[in-house]
């Protein structure tokens, strides 16, 4: 009879049970194939996951082969020992792949490359943050799992379970900012505040959310610049969230012009560049006159766009546009400062300005300027002292006496 445990017998051993994991693998593989030609999800779950896959039911193949016939009773443990480490590993790993796999094929489900993306954006930041989360769990448990495989370890848990408090304490001091990081990353996730692809302003630039993490978030700046947030930050100061309920923004484009501008014709030439520019989103056009002081008329233009960057270059476009139209067709609308030259007496003639100074005692109006001639004539004219002299219906003054 053939002896099993012994040297020769090891290797047949682990050659057989090696033929029999890759006959399992081959009817798993044949099995993922014909199910990837009705659906698309068995192709990537075999092109994520084949090589934990073969490599778990290798181990416990080889592990079962060299347990049952392995000739030296002293090494069994030790081997065992090993094998169990390397199956905790290979296992962590082939149920992150299948982890990630699944909450992969849930997040494709929800598209955000279309106009309405708000709930899609929303469950792909929830999805996102629910698979790190799930991957950190899987690497922690099995680092665990590892550790305890140790008898020294196993000591020790007892006595670091009996000081249990003290050591939480030291933790949660040592790592405050980090948890507090990890809680916001979560907080962010299922409150709402900003999702994956959100047009935000914080810490004074614009941007889009790019990515966001248990710790910190990465928002894609408009210069193709990354500016990486804290996620404390988003839950401890304001920012502006230009895509919280939906996509579509208003814009005001805002111009300083002259008292002799017309609205009217302004207003029909804004309809001619609303009319052939396809950024316009077709819902609001405005032009109104805020403000009328100062010397000048202040009017702002108010359009809508689809989103954030559209809306920038419809911006854009209708500046252009009407600034050129006001240097070629109505010229008499760009901003004048005007002066007026009025004849104070004398040879030189004085200068005030209209519109554009305020009225003072002495400058801005007629009057003052009136004021002012006086004024300066009082001052020129000749003075005579007459000591001991007292004007008319003053008192008479009082002489210090002579020290």
């Amino acid at each position: 009879m053939f002896e099993w445990q012994s040297w020769i017998g090891l290797p047949i051993a682990v050659v057989i049970a090696l033929t029999i994991a890759m006959v399992v693998i081959a009817v798993v593989s044949l099995v993922a194939r014909v199910a990837a030609r009705r659906r698309d999800w068995p192709k990537a779950l075999i092109a994520g996951s084949r090589v934990p896959f073969r490599l778990l039911l290798a181990i416990i193949a080889t592990w079962a082969a060299v347990a049952a016939t392995l000739p030296q009773p002293g090494w069994r443990e030790f081997v065992n020992h090993a094998f169990l480490i390397a199956t905790i590993a290979s296992a962590a790993w082939f149920v992150g792949r299948l982890s990630s796999f699944g909450l992969g094929v849930a997040m494709s489900r929800y598209r955000i490359d279309v106009p309405d993306n708000r709930v899609a954006r929303r469950v792909q930041t929830q999805l996102l943050v629910i698979r790190r989360l799930v991957l950190a769990v899987i690497a922690i448990v099995a680092a665990g799992a590892i550790l305890l495989t140790f008898p020294g370890v196993q000591a020790v848990g007892a006595s670091v379970l009996a000081s249990a408090g003290i050591v939480s304490i030291v933790a949660g001091l040592a790592a405050q900012s980090t948890l507090a990081n990890v809680f916001a990353g979560v907080q962010l996730a299922f409150s709402d505040a900003i999702r994956v692809d959100d047009v935000v302003i914080a810490d004074g630039e614009w941007g889009r959310i790019e990515e966001i993490t248990l710790t910190y978030v990465v928002v894609h700046i408009w210069d193709d610049r990354r500016m990486v947030l804290p996620s404390t930050y988003f839950t401890t100061t304001p920012f502006q969230n230009w895509t919280r309920r939906g996509s579509e923004l208003l814009g005001a484009v805002e111009f300083d012009l002259d008292w002799r501008v017309s609205p009217s014709e302004m207003r029909e030439e804004l309809d001619n560049i609303l009319a052939r520019t396809p950024a316009w989103d077709g819902r609001t056009r405005v032009l109104q006159v805020t403000d009328a002081t100062g010397g000048y008329v202040r009017v702002r233009i108010l359009v809508t766009a689809v989103d954030a960057p559209t809306l920038f270059d419809l911006r854009c476009a209708v500046r252009e546009q009407m600034v050129e139209w006001l240097h070629t067709k109505s010229p008499v609308s760009l901003p004048h400062e005007r002066f007026e030259a009025v004849d104070g007496g004398g040879d030189v003639p004085r200068t005030r300005m209209v519109a554009s100074s305020p009225e003072g005692l002495f400058t801005g109006s007629v009057a003052a300027q009136e004021r002012a001639t006086h004024f300066g004539a009082a001052a020129t004219a000749p003075v005579t002292i007459v000591p001991g002299a007292v004007a008319p219906g003053s008192a008479s003054p009082t002489i210090p006496p002579e020290r």
